[in-house]
């Protein structure tokens, strides 16, 4: 290699490109060497957060703050992660500052379990902190409101505000302290548990009716609910009872109707003329029978009606009784031949 001019300064130019790399990468914390993704957050107030600034989770940096932009009347934050930082869907951003007069910086959480790794180029939800020039002003607001309270209290001022309270304390220092010993014989007759006060501390046995009387006062709401329950079950079956009036009712109106229409059985007897009239001329018919059998006419009038007839069956089976009483009497034999006799 031939030691010239342009050698020397292309050497010295690698030498100091290579040097300003390792002054960022040192100093600065540029990551130029090392893979990192991108996320995205959205703040009301940045406060003064400038790109460049760490980002943070669990106080170790794990990025840098990449662009600041407005969108939207929100402030853009993108964030360059390192690619090992495990940051999950459900992390949040915050901006914090490490002090009054400190550095800001983006301070990320870890989130839950139940996040998933966040996707290159998504966004994260963000947590607004208060404004640290309001913080002060309100500091600085209280501290001319202490001051002021400090200067009331000179000797003159003092004397304004505890005169007339000293006057009082003078004027009414018997009646004070007759008061004073009532309340100091009242707290005594309570805490040896006279009177209606002291009873009510110092008495088990009005503790004991007290816890009986609540205990009494549970079981009768227990029954009150238990009677709520069952009301609610009589006016359930009470609904279902009358679900089924009205349904039989609606079907009673139905049957109305069909009748009303000539429709089935019922119907026809209701609305059909023929089925009357031959309803009619048959009931005639039987009593025109009726009327024959009371007058004696005809073969079922003659059984009816013909005493002749009914002596005659009675005779018949008189005989007939009599018969069979002298079959009794005689012999198989004897019985076969009066038979025969009488058929040949």
């Amino acid at each position: 290699m031939k030691n010239t001019l342009e050698t020397r300064l292309g050497l010295f130019a690698a030498f100091v490109i290579i040097a300003a790399v390792v002054i960022l990468q040192v100093i600065g914390g540029l990551d130029l060497f090392k893979k990192s993704y991108r996320l995205h957050a959205h703040f009301k107030n940045v406060q003064d957060l400038k790109v460049g600034d760490q980002v943070k989770m669990a106080g170790v940096v794990v990025g840098k703050v990449e662009s600041i932009g407005l969108t939207n009347n929100l402030v853009r934050v993108s964030m360059n992660f390192n690619q090992d930082t495990p940051v999950r869907t459900d992390s949040k951003a915050t901006i914090k500052f490490t002090g009054l007069m400190g550095q800001n910086f983006v301070s990320v959480d870890f989130g839950t379990e139940k996040g998933v790794r966040a996707e290159p180029e998504s966004y994260l939800e963000t947590v607004e902190q208060a404004d640290l020039s309001a913080l002060m002003s309100k500091l600085d607001s209280v501290a001319g409101g202490v001051e002021r309270l400090t200067k009331s209290f000179t000797g003159d001022e003092i004397s304004n505000l505890l005169g007339p309270f000293t006057d009082f304390l003078k004027q009414n220092r018997e009646s004070l302290s007759l008061s004073i010993g009532n309340l100091r014989t009242i707290s005594d007759d309570i805490a040896q548990g006279k009177g209606t006060v002291g009873m009510l501390i110092k008495d088990d046995a009005l503790h004991k009716t007290a816890m009986k009387t609540l205990q009494d006062f549970d079981a009768t709401a227990n029954e009150i609910q238990t009677a709520i329950t069952e009301a609610k079950t009589i006016v359930s079956d009470a609904r279902l009872a009358m679900s089924n009036i009205i349904a039989a009712v609606s079907n009673a109106n139905n049957v109305v109707a069909q009748v009303n229409a000539g429709q089935g059985t019922l119907g026809r007897l209701v609305k059909d003329e023929k089925l009357y009239t031959e309803t009619t001329d048959a009931m005639g018919n039987l009593k025109e029978i009726f009327q024959k059998i009371n007058r004696g006419q005809g073969s079922v009038g003659k059984l009816v009606n013909d005493e002749a007839l009914y002596k005659n069956a009675k005779l018949t089976l008189q005989k007939l009784d009599k018969a069979t009483e002298g079959i009794e009497d005689q012999g198989p034999l004897n019985v076969l031949g009066i038979a025969v006799s009488t058929l040949f």
